[in-house]
């Protein structure tokens, strides 16, 4: 009986035909392994094989059954992982090809290191350098530190210690389950080192905030190899971390100036280039990379609508998204809608927001997140409309995280909605996020102050002070002449300081003549007399960054800050009244979103 396969290719006449020879025969499935292009191919000549082959152990057979196991893996990785237990002794590619396989998977993770583990105890092959990649990648994407540290040992025991591939994967297993310092070891014993091995540590630093130490890994790198794509895209995040404008142009100078092509076309690269410019308070840098990009992937266009959101151009990130929605072949996901969300919700779009969620709900059938509630609870409840925000809270199919609460509590607060339900709100908090945070006893406070109950504001202050919960102190960072300068609130360490407290007065006195009148409602809980109240609000850490930029800021150039917090209502009325009457343009980065204040006016109409 002939089997019949349909190849691509008309196949000879000859191609089934059975001979004698063995060498013409391997030669002959191997030729119909190179041209199977279905599941149902393969299997036939998986059969053929089984059925024309003499002896299952001899080398070339072996090899035979190691590329169909290879090409199933591309087709049904369990039918490959069958094929394996009916080899009575598979080489180690086979073994590996199983391992890389499952490690490369979706789901197949843990499988990869059962069958690393029924290797070794079919005992009949050793584990190569090539076998330890594939497993170490299985144990850093399930974060089995335990079994990852097993591997290492193994790694150790059978010789393997300098391999440099090998080596890389240990430092990204370790990086990858938060312990840079154990990585760091692998990478300073290495007698070898390649551009991988330099970029995971890069990327390792990058993702646990030690930014600086990653640049200065990156200024090592370049006397020893030309650094890469991902060596750019972590620098970039790097830079983005710093909140460094000055930095981030100088790293994609050096991407246009010293990369290759490949490098600056990178998709990957420039959307890390575009999400620097947006964090780093220049969106019409960012824009101009948008509108350059030679390809744009959903990151590229989701990148921009967030950008637009947070900097308050509502209409410009809608209109992206309607341009978005234009292209064939480009889905939104559920990150765009977070972006034009977000964008209704820093313009208090009421209307708007609900078209859109219903949108997304309806016509792309995305399922909404505790994201997409959230921006929709916060747009509701920032409106005035306290009633429907909680309507949406009760109808979530997800559990109502602590934003959401603190977002309704904040809106309570500046609606001056009754205390009752606010106290209620504030007791979700603490439920839910066990009471350890600040956060919920300073908008409580805020809420008892606006309703000029100052008895129950000492309350709240004796109640942390009985836990150990201290307010998070207010930081602000202004970066001038490519120098970051950091300011806490009341700050006297500048060496500075005098020139900004003087200046500091200089700008009360000119805002008190241009009729400033404090908003007292905001100011610390400590505080019991006006002028205190008054004082404290004026050594808010944005005040003093403003007054060091306004002492050193060129002419002409805006004044970049970058805070730890929202921005508090007086504060937001005092730099809108210090760009007017100062004539200065002010960028201030808060927890939440940009302010763009220039001639007394905000891009978030005063709605954040």
């Amino acid at each position: 009986m002939v089997l019949s396969i349909t190849p691509t290719t008309p196949p000879s006449p000859h191609i089934l035909t059975t001979t004698n020879n063995s060498n013409i025969h391997h030669h002959h499935l191997l030729s119909l392994i190179k041209n199977c292009k279905t599941m149902s191919q393969l299997k036939q000549i998986h059969a053929k094989t089984l059925r024309t082959t003499t002896s299952l152990n001899d080398r070339d057979t072996l090899f035979i059954f190691s590329r169909i196991v290879h090409l199933s893996t591309t087709f049904d990785i369990n039918y490959a992982s069958r094929i394996l237990h009916h080899i009575h002794n598979p080489n180690s590619f086979i073994w590996n090809t199983l391992i890389r396989a499952y490690a490369w998977s979706v789901n197949g993770k843990e499988e990869a290191i059962l069958i690393y583990r029924a290797m070794l105890e079919e005992g009949r092959v050793v584990p190569d350098k090539h076998t330890y990649p594939f497993v170490l990648k299985a144990c850093a994407f399930l974060f089995a530190l335990f079994e990852g540290k097993q591997m290492h040992c193994h790694v150790l025991k059978l010789g393997f210690e300098k391999d440099t591939y090998v080596n890389n994967s240990l430092v990204h297993f370790y990086v990858s389950c938060g312990h840079l310092d154990l990585g760091r070891k692998v990478f300073e014993k290495m007698s070898d080192t390649s551009l991988v091995s330099w970029n995971v540590m890069i990327d390792g630093y990058v993702q646990f905030g030690e930014f600086v130490t990653a640049l200065r890994l990156f200024i090592q790198v370049q006397k020893l190899f030309e650094p890469d794509g991902f060596t750019m895209q972590s620098v970039i995040c790097a830079c983005t971390g710093l909140v460094s404008l000055y930095l981030g142009m100088w790293a994609h100078v050096y991407v246009l100036r010293k990369c290759e092509l490949s490098v600056k076309n990178d998709v990957l690269v420039n959307n890390s280039v575009l999400d620097m410019y947006c964090k780093c308070g220049s969106l019409d840098l960012a824009h101009q990379v948008f509108r350059r990009m030679s390809k744009r992937d959903v990151t590229s266009w989701n990148l921009m609508i967030l950008g637009f959101g947070m900097h308050g151009q509502v209409k410009e990130a809608l209109d992206t998204f309607a341009s978005m929605s234009n292209i064939d072949g480009l889905m939104p996901n559920s990150i765009t809608f977070v972006g034009v969300l977000s964008a209704c919700k820093h313009g208090g779009l009421v209307s708007e927001g609900r078209w859109y969620f219903d949108l997304m709900v309806k016509e792309y059938q995305i399922e909404p997140q505790v994201e997409h509630y959230g921006c929709i609870v916060d747009l509701f409840a920032r409106a005035g409309l306290i009633n429907e925000a909680l309507d949406h809270v009760s109808l979530m199919s997800v559990k109502p995280d602590v934003v959401i609460w603190r977002s309704l509590l904040d809106a309570c607060c500046k609606q001056n909605v009754n205390i009752e339900l606010s106290e209620e709100v504030a007791k979700r908090i603490l439920y839910t996020e066990g009471g350890a945070s600040s956060g919920v006893y300073v908008l409580l406070s805020r809420v008892y102050a606006s309703a000029n109950r100052w008895n129950d504001v000492g309350l709240v202050r004796r109640l942390m002070s009985e836990k150990g919960i201290t307010k998070e102190p207010g930081c602000s960072l202004i970066e001038v002449d490519g120098e970051v300068h950091q300011f806490l609130a009341g700050d006297t360490s500048h060496p500075c300081s005098k020139e900004i407290y003087r200046s500091l007065r200089d700008i009360e006195d000119r805002l008190e003549s241009a009729g400033y009148v404090p908003d007292l409602s905001q100011a610390p809980m400590v505080d019991e007399h006006g002028d205190e109240k008054q004082q404290s609000l004026s050594l808010h850490s944005e005040r003093l960054a403003i007054s060091f930029g306004l002492l050193n800021a060129r002419q002409g150039m805006p004044i970049r800050i970058f805070k730890n917090l929202r921005v508090c209502n007086d504060c937001h009325t005092v730099t809108k009244l210090i760009s007017s009457v100062f004539g200065v343009e002010i960028m201030v980065r808060d927890r939440a979103r940009f302010h763009h204040f220039k001639d007394g006016t905000c891009s978030c109409v005063d709605c954040w």
